[in-house]
């Protein structure tokens, strides 16, 4: 057992003392856990017919080899066989086969004829020889930012040069096949000589969604610093995990084999890779990565979470790993009593939902027990309830999900927390493949599912990451919630002002505890198919900004990640190409920190697929600056968790046009990012700070600051009437030695 006593925090080094006696350590196994997880990435390779299935391949080619006299068998295997080399990483073989089957069509024309579709295949393939060839082997900071230009064309062109004219050879038989038109169009990017090269009849404009705004470009420079992971699709945080004032970087990849990463801030511009120190490298397989601190230390603790979309063999137990405060991580999951039962899961978040002083947990998770969204032979076993655990303050957690009324028992696929009617307390908001909830807290111990009754159970059929912010800066949390059901076509004809099928996101205005879809009023309603997403604050205009992860597991999801700049709490604004954020590779974990210490959010994107043979660079996109003010705030709870989770800030700002209010919620309230746990706030053109209010759920105060400077970084402490500067010296980026 250990306990956490908190002091007050008038003295930073006397903030909290910590007895762990010698029984703790008994407990808490210290042995590595890398061979656990190594048992369970041999297990999902013998899953026959699973997404981590070995030698399908192999058998694919047996099954060819039995076939004798029809072709058109033969062909559907060899397709199958191409898309499954692809999937492995085999690029060259893939090609090979390829190239094999349309010399030995050569003299079949009236086959090709009739099957045009072939043509889309040898597209595919030649399409992803050159990603390979040239944005992962050639990989530097323009490569797969849309629209493709400069550093992006490749240099390797006969590959797309091949995929190009596949698709056209294609689109003479079926020109009004939309993903092919794409396809085509970004392969001319590609080679260079978009959009002269392209068709007239085929050519889709790369600025149908262009900005006026000019948010300048936001470099990418992780290739520099050597924090250019290449690994599949996963999580990411930014934060400072060692406690020296400096924000490090943490990373995870669905790959089963697939360790964590650690980049620690040198504080001097440079990073290192700390991986082993921290024993993160110990850690493998997950497809999304929270922090926290759940035992009130001080230092930010990681929830590992694993299984998503892998059905029943996604029973994987996550991974919750303490801090030491020096950035070195000890797997304690076990003894926190959140192991079992192990659910395949992606979503998660932090909340002190009792206002105790401790961080609970909510875990959603992928539930098939829903009869209206899966047959029976799905649903059989599949029954995986939400979970929420309550933190018992000894590092222990009990599920009280049962007892509470929030079980879900749908297909979870986000989770939000946020206090959305301003009761003092935090409610939860669940994504699902079929109907969403809203679970208000009744303070009493149990949540009710007011989804219904306010109208916010859409994105109907497949919703996916949610989140509560205040874009509108009206003191109550608006909700978005984005839709995951849309494909390349859908893309291409909302980029050429055609109708589509996608699913489109909802933003609910929050008006008073009420809610009013305002989607498309705001200008996001257009198909965005997130898997990965968050919001900050680009240009430090006051307003919160979102940026959107796209793609799913096919290699033909092409489409750039988008960002959407939130102007005034009126619009939002597409300045994806202006910054170069319009990345073309699959987009998961999203941070916004302040990686330089200068005042404006940078913004780390973890980026890969889903598939072995779809790894990619992570990017680290770095804010050139907009001359706008800036506050940022550390808070230290005392009655309230730790980290000031579930505080609400309002910052009451004087401005050329008088006084002007902008709002904050602290904690865990978006389903797929890690940003830091520091506030980082734009203040926008204020002349001067009038006063800081914070409201501190766990002793339910209310707290106002004044003389509060701008342009600084500030620790406040919750029951105390004053603050204390900290220091923000701005660091000069470096270029890294990491190998």
């Amino acid at each position: 057992m250990f306990v956490v006593i908190l002091t007050g925090c008038s003295d930073s080094d006397s903030q909290l003392t910590t007895d762990r006696p010698g029984a703790a350590s008994t407990q808490v196994s210290d042995a590595p856990y890398r061979p656990e997880f190594e048992g369970i990435a041999a297990q999902l390779a013998l899953v026959e017919g699973g997404f981590f299935e070995q030698n399908r391949a192999d058998k694919l080619r047996q099954t060819r080899s039995g076939i004798v006299g029809d072709l058109d068998t033969v062909l559907e295997v060899t397709d199958q066989l191409v898309r499954q080399l692809l999937q492995d990483g085999e690029t060259q073989e893939a090609v090979r086969e390829v190239d094999i089957m349309f010399r030995a069509l050569e003299s079949r024309p009236d086959y090709l004829k009739k099957n045009p579709s072939l043509h889309l295949l040898r597209g595919l393939t030649y399409l992803r020889l050159a990603e390979i060839e040239n944005c992962v082997k050639r990989h530097n900071a323009e490569c797969c930012l849309f629209p493709l230009q400069n550093g992006g064309i490749h240099e390797v062109k006969q590959p797309a040069i091949e995929a190009r004219l596949s698709y056209l050879n294609y689109l003479s038989h079926e020109p009004s096949d939309l993903r092919a038109r794409w396809l085509l169009n970004i392969a001319s990017m590609a080679i260079g000589d978009y959009p002269d090269a392209v068709p007239a009849e085929f050519l889709i404009s790369a600025k149908r969604f262009d900005a006026n705004t000019d948010i300048k470009r936001f470099p990418d420079i992780a290739p520099l610093l050597g924090v250019d992971t290449l690994d599949l699709c996963g999580g990411c945080i930014v934060d400072d995990f060692d406690g020296d004032g400096d924000l490090d970087i943490a990373t995870s990849t669905i790959d089963p084999l697939g360790s964590m990463t650690y980049f620690q801030n040198e504080g001097d511009g440079s990073f290192s890779d700390a991986s082993s120190q921290s024993r993160l490298d110990d850690q493998l397989g997950g497809l999304n990565i929270i922090g926290a601190d759940y035992d009130n230390d001080g230092d930010v603790d990681i929830l590992v979470l694993r299984g998503a979309w892998l059905f029943d063999e996604g029973k994987i137990r996550n991974s919750l790993l303490r801090n030491d405060g020096q950035g070195r991580f000890t797997d304690v999951t076990r003894f926190a009593g959140i192991a079992e039962p192990a659910s395949p899961t992606q979503a998660a978040a932090w909340g002190d939902f009792d206002n105790d002083g401790y961080l609970d947990l909510y875990i959603g998770n992928e539930s098939r027990s829903d009869a209206s969204k899966f047959p029976a032979e799905q649903a059989a076993g599949g029954d995986y309830p939400a979970q929420l655990f309550l933190n018992q303050g000894d590092g222990t957690f009990k599920d009280i999900a049962k007892s509470s009324g929030v079980t879900n028992d749908r297909y979870c696929k986000g989770v939000a927390v946020g206090d959305y009617d301003n009761d003092g307390d935090l409610d939860i908001y669940v994504s699902n493949l079929g109907r969403n909830r809203l679970y208000r807290n009744e303070n009493n111990g149990t949540f009710n599912d007011v989804a219904p009754s306010l109208g916010v159970t859409e994105p109907a059929d497949r919703s996916f990451v949610p989140w509560f912010f205040d874009y509108d800066n009206d003191g109550w949390l608006d909700l978005f919630v984005a839709g995951y059901d849309a494909e390349v076509d859908d893309v291409a004809a909302n980029y050429l002002g055609l109708q589509n099928d996608a699913t489109m996101p909802c933003l609910y205005q929050n008006r008073g505890g009420r809610f009013k879809e305002v989607a498309r009023s705001v200008g996001i309603d257009r198909p965005l198919l997130p898997m990965g997403a968050n919001f900050g604050d680009l240009d430090n205009d006051g307003f919160l900004d979102i940026y959107i992860g796209t793609g799913n597991p096919d290699y033909e999801t092409i489409m750039p990640n988008v960002m959407l700049r939130n102007a005034d709490g009126q619009r939002f604004e597409d300045v994806s190409r202006s910054g170069g954020f319009g990345h073309l590779q699959k987009g998961h974990g999203i941070a916004f920190a302040d990686i330089d210490n200068d005042g404006d959010q940078d913004l780390y994107h973890q980026i890969g697929g889903f598939f072995a043979g779809d790894a990619y660079h992570n990017a680290l996109f770095h804010n050139p600056g907009h001359g706008n003010h800036f506050l940022t705030m550390q808070l230290v709870g005392t009655q309230s968790p730790r980290n000031g989770y579930g505080a609400r800030i309002k910052i009451d700002v004087n401005t050329p046009k008088g006084i002007w209010s902008i709002h904050r919620a602290v904690g865990s309230v978006s389903s797929f990012g890690g940003s830091t746990s520091r506030q980082e706030i734009g203040l926008g053109n204020a002349t001067s700070i009038k006063q800081v209010t914070i409201f501190w759920p766990g002793s339910g105060t209310t707290q106002v600051l004044k003389d509060v400077p701008m342009d600084a970084m500030i620790e406040v402490c919750e029951g105390e009437a004053s603050f204390k500067q900290l220091p923000l010296e701005p660091i000069e980026l470096i270029e890294s030695t990491i190998k």
